[in-house]
């Protein structure tokens, strides 16, 4: 197995956003072969998998434009410069949930769409949560509702195909180990 990295010939930025950077590159393969590769460039998203000390999880009902519908998620939110994941993870539970977690305990990180997309998703599992005395005012851009399930019911939306996003089931599955201790 070859691990030569491709030579980068050009590079073509054609869309510079708020959150992201949409590129083309042109590129040719350890093989010789040459080709344009689309990129979308993100700085990165945290995620919290929050559990009350019930064993309730915490999500978000949100709406989604791109999917014209409102999806299951657990909280997450882009990277902000100069922050760190988990300082981005720590504000956006209290500004979507309305909670504050007082134990963080990494769970990983993945990518979320390598065949288009740098962006990285660092997950977390927030425990010991406690709701805030004032709840946070939203990004004026979200549209949002809390939602408490258990890990059964979660585990039962998503086998049913309840419009649960993939970050969301993705973490889910890294949080499996500990969220047995809540199933009855």
């Amino acid at each position: 197995m070859r691990n030569d990295p491709p030579e980068l010939l050009a590079k073509r930025l054609w869309y510079q956003g708020r959150k992201f950077c949409y590129e083309v590159n042109r590129l040719r393969l350890p093989n010789g072969s040459e080709g344009e590769w689309d990129c979308v460039r993100h700085p990165g998203g945290a995620l919290a998998v929050p559990v009350t000390p019930e064993g309730q999880l915490v999500l978000v009902k949100q709406y989604r434009f791109t999917a014209q519908g409102r999806l299951l998620e657990f909280p997450a939110g882009t990277l902000e410069g100069g922050e760190s994941p988990l300082q981005t993870i720590q504000r956006e539970l209290q500004e979507e949930t309305g909670y504050c977690a007082h134990t963080w305990q990494s769970l990983g990180e993945f990518f979320l769409a390598p065949g288009y997309s740098d962006e990285i998703i660092y997950v977390y599992l927030a425990t010991n949560l406690a709701p805030l005395a004032h709840h946070p005012q939203r990004d004026a851009d979200e549209d949002i509702e809390v939602v408490l399930l258990t890990p059964t019911e979660l585990a039962k939306a998503i086998d049913q195909g309840a419009g649960v996003d993939a970050k969301t089931i993705a973490s889910f599955f890294l949080a499996r180990h500990y969220l047995r201790n809540f199933e009855n």
